[in-house]
């Protein structure tokens, strides 16, 4: 009887200590799924502050931009403000200027009536009045002496032009292409004759009352012709004085610089 305890007892042993065994077995496992499982939580964990550490930053980033953005665009649009201004002032400018040009070709106009419409022209182009002279109006041929006649129109035109400190004004000496004679005094070619009649033209201007430093003499000599020189009539079109008004545009000028 006794053996027979013994034996069943033994197995009740082993049978337990198989139990513990596997319990053992069983909880190291389920200690190692839970380590595995905490590891996997703290680097998802990691993961996710990187993650968000990095939205942060990328949100920081386009609101730096952003602020950028708005700053940059507010000076464009001071910028664009402050062209369009100018450019507004411009226009007033070149307004004022044109109609400068009509009073003052008006003026001039008026003050030069009743002389013969083939030696005596006044005209606007490109912005400028131009005043037109023959060379029978002004001079005999070959001469740098204004006739009588020419005097007192160039006379009335310094009377229109008198006090007019804002007129820039330019004589320019014209001639056909008949090369000068041979032998008159003081002049080997046309240079020399358009560029001594504007010279004559620009002093009696200024002894009728023109400020010299408003008035600039220059000769073309044939190479700015109106007309082909190929008739009588065309070469006597190209025998011509030309004073050109300019009015000034200092203002103009200065909102360019600023640019």
């Amino acid at each position: 009887m006794f053996g027979t305890a013994n034996c069943i007892s033994q197995k009740k042993y082993a049978a337990l200590q198989s139990q513990y065994t596997d319990a053992t077995r069983s909880r190291e496992q389920l200690q190692a799924e839970k380590n595995a499982l905490e590891q996997e939580k703290a680097r998802n964990e990691e993961a996710l502050r990187t993650s968000l550490l990095s939205k942060n930053q990328q949100v920081n980033q386009l609101n730096s931009s952003l602020s950028g953005a708005q700053q940059e665009n507010s000076q464009l649009s001071a910028d664009l403000r402050s062209k369009e201004q100018r450019i507004a002032e411009m226009q007033r400018i070149l307004d004022q200027k044109d109609a400068a040009v009509k009073a003052l070709r008006q003026k001039v106009g008026d003050a030069l009536l009743g002389f013969n419409a083939q030696d005596l022209q006044v005209n606007v182009k490109n912005g400028k009045v131009y005043v037109s002279l023959s060379e029978q109006l002004l001079f005999k041929s070959g001469s740098t002496k204004v006739d009588p006649k020419g005097q007192e129109a160039l006379s009335k035109l310094a009377a229109a032009l008198k006090g007019n400190q804002d007129v820039n004004v330019l004589v320019e000496g014209h001639t056909d292409n008949v090369p000068v004679a041979k032998g008159t005094a003081g002049m080997r070619d046309n240079w020399d004759l358009s560029v001594l009649r504007a010279t004559e033209i620009t002093r009696i201007l200024t002894l009728a009352g023109l400020p010299a430093s408003q008035v600039t003499p220059s000769g073309r000599a044939e190479y700015v012709p109106v007309a082909v020189n190929d008739s009588p009539a065309n070469k006597a079109l190209n025998r011509r004085t030309e004073i050109i008004l300019t009015p000034k545009l200092d203002e103009l000028f200065q909102i360019l610089e600023q640019n």
